[in-house]
C-alpha cells in the first residue's frame, strides 16, 4: 500500500554537474531514451507516465473506444488499467504541463485542474508515492534519480475524492458519468439475479432429492 511521503527539497545543480549527472544517466540507460544537454543548459529527455484513473475520462467521440456513453460530440470512457505513456520533455517543463501534454496525447477534453501527478519511489521495500506541486520540474526528478523505474516512477491520477473541483465539470461530463453509473448498476444487478438465481434451481433441486418418496 502507497503511503505519503513529503516533497524532498529541490537542489539546484550547475551546468557542470548537471553535464555530469546527464552522462551518468545515459551510461546506465537500458531502453535508449537518453537525455541531450543544449548549450544553453536545458536539457531534454523522456519520462514514463502511469495512468491510473477510476473515473471515466472525456474525448472527442471520434477518438473513443471501449465501454462509453455519448453525449453531443464527445464521450465519456474508462482507461485501460496499467496504461504508461511515454513523453519527451524539457528540464523547464513543470508538472502543469506534463498533464496538459498527456491529456491532449490522449485527445482528452477533461480540464487539466481535475489530475494529479505523483512520483512512485520503493526503498527499505515500501512504497512511497508524493503528489507533486505544479511548479516541480518531472525531468530533473527523472535526472536526480536515474532511468530506473523502481528507483522513481510517475502516476497520473485523479485529485482525491476530497479535492475535486466539480465545478471544473461540465453538465454533460457530469450527465454521461452518471450514465455509466447506472449501466454499470444495472449490469451487476443482472449479475447478481442469475447468480442467485442458479443457486435456487440447485437449492431446489437438491430439496427435491431429499424429500423424493421411497
Amino acid at each position: 500500500k502507497d503511503v505519503q511521503k513529503e516533497r524532498e527539497p529541490h537542489v539546484y545543480l550547475s551546468k557542470e554537474e548537471v553535464k555530469e549527472k546527464i552522462q551518468s544517466y545515459n551510461s546506465s540507460v537500458t531502453d535508449k531514451l537518453k537525455m541531450t544537454l543544449n548549450a544553453n543548459g536545458i536539457y531534454t529527455g523522456f519520462i514514463k507516465v502511469q495512468m491510473e484513473l477510476c473515473r471515466p475520462i472525456t474525448v472527442q467521440s471520434s477518438q473513443s473506444q471501449g465501454r462509453c456513453a455519448r453525449s453531443n460530440n464527445e464521450t465519456a470512457f474508462y482507461l485501460p488499467d496499467g496504461c504508461v505513456n511515454t513523453l519527451h520533455i524539457s528540464s523547464t517543463n513543470t508538472v502543469r504541463e506534463v498533464i496538459e501534454a498527456l491529456l491532449k496525447k490522449f485527445f482528452v477534453a477533461d480540464n487539466p485542474a481535475k489530475f494529479a501527478l505523483y512520483k512512485r519511489c520503493h526503498k527499505e521495500d515500501q512504497v512511497y508515492t508524493c503528489k507533486l506541486s505544479d511548479r516541480e520540474h518531472p525531468l530533473y526528478l527523472r535526472l536526480v534519480a536515474g532511468p530506473r523505474t523502481e528507483m522513481l516512477s510517475f502516476v497520473l491520477r485523479e485529485h482525491e475524492t476530497g479535492e475535486v473541483m466539480w465545478e471544473a465539470f461540465s453538465v454533460p461530463e457530469l450527465q454521461n458519468f452518471l450514465r455509466i453509473l447506472d449501466k454499470e448498476e444495472n449490469e451487476q444487478l443482472q449479475i447478481l439475479k442469475k447468480r442467485y438465481a442458479a443457486y435456487r434451481d440447485k437449492l431446489e433441486e437438491a430439496l427435491g432429492g431429499v424429500w423424493k418418496p421411497g
